[in-house]
C-alpha cells in the first residue's frame, strides 16, 4: 500500500483550518450583502465585523482599521502608491526604499514607477542593513515628497526575522512611511502594529489556514491613507470597492481567531519539531547548509541547500517520495529559479535551496519521514558523485 502523502510546505498555504471550514460551511447559509440595510444584509454584515475583529485582535490593531482585500498581494499594490490623503489634503510620497530580499508581491513597488524604488541591501545574515537605510533616509529628496520603507517582519524562504521596530524609528525621524509585510509571521510571531511601529500591516488568509482569496491591509489610524487601488461603489469605508467576499472573509477571521488562541501551544511543539528535524538532517547529511540558522527566525521555517543537488532535482526527489516541500517562493506561477534572497545574502544562487516549512498538524512521525527521505536523496547524491 503506497504511503500517504507528507505536506511540509505550510508557507506556500496552511490547510484549511478546521475552524476556518466550519465558519464557512454556516456562512453559506447567510443570503444578504453585507451592503444591504434589510435583516438579510445586516446578518451578513454583522459576520463581516466579527471577522474583522478577529483579524483586528490577531494584529493588535483597532477593527475600524481593517481593510478587506482578495489577498496580501492586492493590498501591497493598494498602499505602495505615491499617492496618499491626510484627512482631505493630498500628500505625496515620491520614493519606496524596499530590502532586497521582499517577496515579489512588495520587492516590484506596486504603483510606484521603476526609477522611484530602491533596494535595501541585507546583511551575510540576511537581515537588512539599517545603517544603510538611515543613509537613505538621511539624503532622501523630502522636499520632493515623502519616503516610504517596506521591510517584511518574516522572510517567506529563510523565515529571517527582520528589526522592523529599529526599522520604524528610523522611518519615524524620518518622517517617512513604513509598511510591514507580515504574511509569514502573523500566527507565528507576538504581531502588534503599534508595537512594531508600522503605519501598514499586510496580512494573508491562507498562510494562517483560512481560505485562499482573503487578506487585509492593516493600518494604525484612518487619517493617512492610500488613493484606493479599486473603485466603484465605495465598501470598506471608501478604500477598496466591490461587495466583500463575505465566505472567505468569515474563514479569515475564523483563522486568525484560531492562531491567536492557540499560538504558544503550537509554536512551542513546531519550534521542537523544526529542531529535531535540523538535528536528524546534519547527521544525515553533514554537509547540509541550513540559511539563517543562527539568526532569529519564525519556529516552523527551515531553508536549506545541499551542496550539488539542485533545487528542482531535490524538489522534485522529494516530491516522488510522496513529501510535498517548496524551493522558496511559491508565488511565481510555479516556476523554480534562483533564490533573489539567497543572492542579496551574499550566497551563490546557483547552489539552489529547499524549503521544508511545518505546521499544526505536523508530527514527530513527518519529521522522522522526511529525515530518511533526505538520507536517501544525499545517499543518491555522493553515488552520482562518485560515478562522475
Amino acid at each position: 500500500m503506497a504511503a500517504t502523502r507528507l505536506y511540509l510546505d505550510w508557507n506556500a498555504t496552511a490547510p484549511l483550518h478546521p475552524a476556518a471550514r466550519d465558519a464557512m460551511l454556516r456562512a453559506m447559509d447567510i443570503q444578504g450583502n453585507p451592503n444591504s440595510v434589510h435583516g438579510e444584509g445586516r446578518a451578513a454584515r454583522a459576520a463581516v465585523e466579527a471577522a474583522r475583529r478577529q483579524v483586528a485582535s490577531l494584529t493588535g490593531a483597532e477593527p475600524a482599521h481593517v481593510i478587506f482585500t482578495s489577498g496580501a498581494t492586492e493590498a501591497a499594490n493598494m498602499v505602495l502608491t505615491p499617492e496618499f490623503r491626510m484627512g482631505r489634503t493630498p500628500l505625496t510620497v515620491n520614493h519606496l526604499y524596499v530590502s532586497a530580499v521582499e517577496h515579489p508581491a512588495v520587492r516590484e513597488g506596486g504603483r510606484f514607477a521603476g526609477d522611484d524604488v530602491t533596494e535595501i541591501p541585507v546583511t551575510r545574515d540576511g537581515t537588512v542593513d539599517l545603517a544603510v537605510l538611515e543613509g537613505l533616509l538621511v539624503s532622501h529628496d523630502k522636499a520632493s515628497g515623502l519616503p516610504m520603507v517596506a521591510i517584511m517582519l518574516a522572510n517567506n524562504e529563510t523565515g529571517i526575522l527582520q528589526p522592523v521596530a529599529e526599522a520604524a524609528k528610523l522611518v519615524q525621524a524620518a518622517g517617512g512611511l513604513f509598511v510591514v509585510d507580515a504574511v509569514q509571521a502573523a500566527g507565528r510571531v507576538p504581531l502588534d502594529i503599534n508595537a512594531i511601529g508600522a503605519d501598514f500591516l499586510i496580512v494573508s488568509s491562507h498562510k494562517i489556514g483560512g481560505p485562499k482569496g482573503a487578506g487585509a491591509l492593516v493600518t494604525r489610524g484612518e487619517v493617512l491613507m492610500p488613493k484606493p487601488l479599486i473603485h466603484g461603489g465605495g465598501q470598506e469605508k471608501g478604500h477598496r470597492s466591490g461587495t466583500e467576499n463575505t465566505i472567505a472573509i468569515i474563514g479569515f477571521g475564523a483563522a486568525a481567531g484560531a492562531a491567536l488562541e492557540e499560538f504558544e501551544a503550537r509554536n512551542v511543539a513546531i519550534t521542537r519539531l523544526r529542531d529535531r528535524l535540523e538535528d536528524g538532517m546534519r547527521q544525515v547529511a553533514p554537509d547540509v547548509i541550513i540559511h539563517g540558522e543562527k539568526t532569529g527566525r519564525v519556529p516552523n521555517t527551515c531553508f536549506f541547500t545541499l551542496p550539488g543537488l539542485k533545487s528542482e532535482t531535490g524538489q522534485i526527489a522529494f516530491d516522488l517520495e510522496g513529501v510535498a516541500i517548496s524551493a522558496g517562493s511559491a508565488c511565481s506561477s510555479g516556476k523554480v529559479g534562483e533564490s533573489h534572497v539567497l543572492a542579496a545574502m551574499g550566497c551563490d544562487p546557483k547552489l539552489g535551496a529547499l524549503r521544508i516549512s511545518l505546521g499544526p498538524a505536523t508530527t514527530e512521525a513527518d519529521i522522522d519521514r522526511a529525515i530518511a527521505v533526505l538520507a536517501r536523496i544525499a545517499g543518491r547524491r555522493k553515488l552520482a558523485g562518485a560515478a562522475a
